[in-house]
């Protein structure tokens, strides 16, 4: 028997960052996950933003995490093929495998990683038994669910998911090429739909390494012939859907596999237990449209490893008292109700088609165009080349050494 007082189930971006939390801490924690590399994942792509980079900074990982990622400075806002603004921007590209693994690095002792996989869980009020599949068991004061979507150790615990909204939405991801010239004219960009009834929010492309990576989302359903059409077909499928897209990025070509992703929006039900606590996915998902499950890993685990872990650990017991404390945390719920509400809201204000809906597109649309014009009267220069892009722009790779 092995002891520890924490033990992670799930090494993915919350159980990696909160074993590196708690061993900076100083405090005993097993990480457990069958894979020690991760592999390719479809997920977080890029972290971003002052209010989210501030959530990861938290964590206290962020400086060292995000030395190996592409920051991309500027940020082109478009609609109707129109460059709307170019906004300073603090966006950081990085593929999901490579993420974790920069996280990963950031782990030491007295933490420590178990390339293994839980079969068994028995939790209390007091140490909780896992079993691993090559026959080994730890004793943990607290174990920690941070394994996604998978079901079967919260099942064996009465945890159940409730969904809220089936494919809520659908992600795809693909490196975006240039076709007859070295590079882009922006470093990134964000382009919203040209109509509601394509069902598209917007395309984010942005920098990761020497790549140009996309980001396009839609709300269809799983079985829609559109992805189809998206797989056989990308370009001509996804110039159909933004016919104006091409006076920004020139001719482009899609490289490699076209990755797909549909999401479901759920919440954890009889999650309120002894010795046990679920963060991240685990807990309760959100929409990749919006890019709020990131702040909420962040935020679950910054809560869970600097406030509430170090109290529990005081006193003797891991009663659901303890428990329920972290899942009523108002730094916490308030993410939580943020990100839910904002999955909402953004798929209406994104494809609704009353009046009110219409209303706010236009607002958006005018508000994007208002700050442009005004950070172009207060900055000739960027004015200038915004007719005349400079030709300083990252590199994009030759076809040879595209992946």
């Amino acid at each position: 028997m092995r002891y520890t007082d924490i033990a992670i189930i799930g090494g993915g971006l919350a159980g990696s960052t909160a074993t590196a939390m708690l061993g900076r801490a100083g405090i005993p924690t097993v990480l457990i996950d069958p894979h020690r590399v991760y592999p390719f994942d479809f997920r977080v792509e890029k972290i971003g933003g002052d209010l989210q980079l501030e959530r990861f900074a938290r964590t206290g990982l962020a400086e060292s995490v995000l030395r190996s990622a592409t920051l991309d400075g500027e940020n082109w806002i478009a609609r109707f093929g129109r460059l709307l603004d170019r906004q300073p921007s603090r966006q950081y590209g990085i593929m999901y495998d490579a993420l974790i693994a920069a996280i990963r690095n950031e782990i030491a002792g007295p933490a420590e990683f178990i390339c293994d996989k839980v079969i068994n869980l028995a939790t209390s009020s007091e140490r909780q038994r896992l079993v691993l599949a090559n026959g080994e068991e730890i004793s943990a004061r607290l174990v920690v669910l941070a394994n996604g979507l998978n079901v079967g150790l919260r099942r064996m615990l009465g945890i159940e998911r409730l969904v809220t909204s089936f494919c809520h939405s659908i992600s795809l991801g693909f490196d975006f090429v240039p076709v007859g010239r070295p590079a882009f004219p922006f470093a990134a960009m964000t382009y919203f739909s040209e109509r509601p009834s394509d069902r598209i929010p917007y395309i984010t492309l942005f920098p990761i390494g020497n790549r140009m990576r996309a980001n396009l989302f839609t709300y269809r359903k799983a079985d829609d012939p559109w992805l189809r059409a998206m797989r056989r077909n990308p370009v001509e499928t996804l110039n159909a859907a933004l016919p104006r897209l091409r006076r920004l990025t020139g001719e482009f070509d899609i490289a490699g596999d076209i990755k797909i992703r549909p999401a479901d929006i759920f919440v954890s039900t009889g999650y309120r237990q002894a010795g046990v606590v679920l963060v991240g996915d685990a807990f309760a998902s959100t929409c990749p449209v919006t890019g709020t499950g990131t702040d909420k890993v962040f935020t679950d685990v910054a809560q869970l490893c600097n406030v509430h872990i170090p109290a529990w650990l005081s006193t003797d017991g891991m009663g659901e008292e303890k428990i329920t404390a972290f899942y009523d945390d108002p730094v916490k719920t308030a993410c939580d109700a943020w990100s839910n509400a904002k999955a909402f809201s953004f798929r209406e204000v994104s494809i609704g088609s009353g009046p009110t809906w219409q209303a706010q597109r236009w607002a958006r649309f005018f508000g994007y165009l208002g700050r442009g014009w005004l950070r172009r009267l207060h900055n000739p220069a960027a004015a200038a080349s915004t007719t005349q892009p400079a030709n300083h722009f990252r590199q994009r790779p030759h076809a040879a050494d595209r992946a």
